[in-house]
């Protein structure tokens, strides 16, 4: 499916740029990368945050609906990196949502959920998603503020704009080790079974963080997928990235191409070569079968007999080319026989005798053109082609697709100059002639150092955000991930699949982009997640036992053998 126009439109509306200072200092950088070795690894994580971590409630109120809980505490990165988190990112704020009455006391679900990019504050998601999954599930809610949004952004940042490429992965940094302290937290209080969510940036941070956590935890991404890499690389948001900035710094610093570059890995490499490989292999083994037949075709100077051959004389760009078809015009004056054979659709050979012919008339041809007052520079080139008739045209030799091509390309060149009379035709592009045009190629994409700074940027956030670079979260039947086929924020084609990544995780996909489906189906994203929680129920209560305080039936009837 064609990515979706509609995230195109929406992306180019907004005006904000991207990492507008650069990268971020080199050391900060550095001390990142080895950090996420750390934050990665799920035994070595979860010591980081202990059961007990301080957090203070500062505000509670009852409302008709539910009771809620406002905290804060200071975000663990603080301790393990100082100086890398902005004072005002220090604080974590969040907002904690608890229905008045739980169903079962043994059934206290609680769903952790994350802000996706622009989401400032804790209105959005507490009336888009944690109220309505409070009234159809009562399932408890936690929001917890985004580190730069909201409470957290720092005077000097306009609305989501982070400064630098480091930014992300400090507030990913931030958001693992909070959502720890967070679920420690509901588990000391009794609550359980526990779970976290996000929508598109909310979505990935979510599955980072759940890869920590030592237990079941229900997870229900939407809109995000394995990797950060192709949505700053391939996808709409790639377009509000500064980087002339990035490449500015990137080739002035040679911490970044010397020592920074050496840190990071493309994790997908390897798979998009293979994706392709297998994609293409059998289109490219026949097409290598007929260029070795072509090959050998123009080495052995035995152009194939169903090729149409034609007499072209190029001249120069401000000429127009002249050619001489071999036709039922007979130009060239062959015998009958010898026309009948070339203009035939059935392929055959010629003899000695009608070789010979054919040479001396097109000798005879070329110095006709040789009399001609032409310049000195004239090219002749020999091709054969039939009489235009409605049928299929055989395909041509790869000697006669390359010179047409550059014949072709010489035209191109011709009706650059602005004060030319030609008109555009709609001419397949082998038949083009000198007299028509054609846009120019932008090459200006393809500069190498452009290439090398996006390479970085792809290596960086492979390094930091690739799922494949954490731990599988500990219970993969409670993962449902959300997706849609035709998002432009989140290009999946060349990344690995989260099935592949994550054994057991379910992935379902809507017929939506990024941002239809943000707006349009809610509901759905509400059902997962409390699909998912059903599933944590299952596995905590068994079946036979009592819901609601009531004895099971098998009690119930042993009692009464009694």
């Amino acid at each position: 499916m064609p990515p979706s126009r509609l995230d195109g439109l929406y992306r180019s509306l907004l005006l904000t740029k991207f990492f507008c200072k650069g990268w971020g200092k080199p050391e900060n950088l550095e001390r990142l990368f080895a950090f996420r070795k750390i934050i990665s690894n799920r035994a070595a994580c979860s010591k980081l945050v202990p059961p007990d971590y301080p957090i203070e409630i500062t505000k509670e109120e009852l409302t008709s609906d539910c009771k809620i809980l406002e905290g804060k505490f200071k975000t663990p990165l603080e301790i393990y990196l100082p100086g890398l988190v902005p004072d005002v990112v220090q604080n974590a704020h969040f907002q904690i949502m608890l229905p008045h009455k739980w169903n079962d006391e043994r059934f206290k679900p609680i769903c952790i959920h994350l802000a996706g990019t622009g989401d400032h504050y804790f209105w959005k998601r507490r009336n888009l998603i944690a109220k309505p999954l409070l009234k159809e599930a009562n399932l408890g809610a936690i929001i917890l503020e985004n580190p730069f949004y909201g409470a957290r952004k720092p005077k000097d940042q306009r609305a989501s704009s982070l400064h630098n490429v480091s930014d992300i992965f400090v507030m990913g940094g931030c958001l693992v080790l909070e959502s720890l302290v967070l679920l420690n937290w509901c588990e000391q209080n009794g609550y359980g079974p526990l779970g976290i969510t996000g929508l598109s940036m909310g979505g990935h941070m979510a599955s980072l963080a759940a890869t920590n956590w030592p237990k079941p935890l229900v997870v229900v991404p939407c809109l995000s997928w394995s990797t950060a890499s192709s949505v700053f690389t391939e996808g709409v948001m790639s377009t509000s990235i500064n980087w002339d900035v990035l490449e500015t710094q990137y080739f002035s610093d040679g911490n970044y191409r010397e020592r920074l570059s050496k840190m990071v890995t493309v994790v997908d490499d390897a798979f998009v070569a293979g994706q392709t490989f297998i994609k293409n292999f059998n289109q490219s083994v026949e097409e290598l079968k007929q260029d070795i037949c072509q090959t050998n075709d123009l080495i052995n100077e035995d152009p194939s007999p169903d090729v149409n051959l034609t007499v072209i004389r190029e001249t120069t760009p401000e000429r127009e080319q002249k050619r001489i078809h071999i036709n039922r015009r007979n130009v060239l004056n062959l015998s009958e026989p010898l026309l009948n054979k070339l203009l035939s659709d059935v392929k055959c050979e010629l003899d000695q005798t009608e070789i010979d012919e054919l040479n001396l008339k097109i000798q005879i041809a070329l110095k006709n053109y040789q009399e001609e007052k032409k310049s000195d520079s004239d090219k002749l080139i020999l091709e054969v082609k039939a009489e235009e008739t409605s049928e299929a045209i055989p395909s041509k030799s790869l000697g006669s697709k390359i010179m047409e091509f550059i014949s072709w390309s010489q035209s191109t060149n011709v009706n650059t100059n602005p004060n030319s009379n030609d008109t555009t035709s709609s001419t397949p592009p082998t038949e083009l002639t000198s007299m028509e045009k054609r846009e120019p190629i932008d090459t200006t994409k393809t500069r190498w150092w452009e290439r090398e700074a996006l390479q970085f940027m792809r290596g960086m956030m492979d390094e930091c955000t690739h799922l494949k670079n954490f731990s599988v979260p500990y219970d993969t039947s409670l993962i449902i991930a959300v997706c849609a086929k035709d998002d432009a924020y989140i290009p999946r084609d060349s990344c690995s699949s989260l099935e592949e990544i994550w054994p057991g995780a379910e992935v379902r996909y809507l017929d939506a982009g990024h941002v239809s489906a943000y707006v349009l189906h809610q509901k759905l994203f509400r059902s997962c997640i409390i699909e998912a929680f059903e599933r944590a129920r299952k596995k905590m209560i068994p079946e036979n036992e009592c819901v609601h305080g009531e004895p099971s039936r098998t009690d119930t009837d042993s009692s009464k053998q009694k």
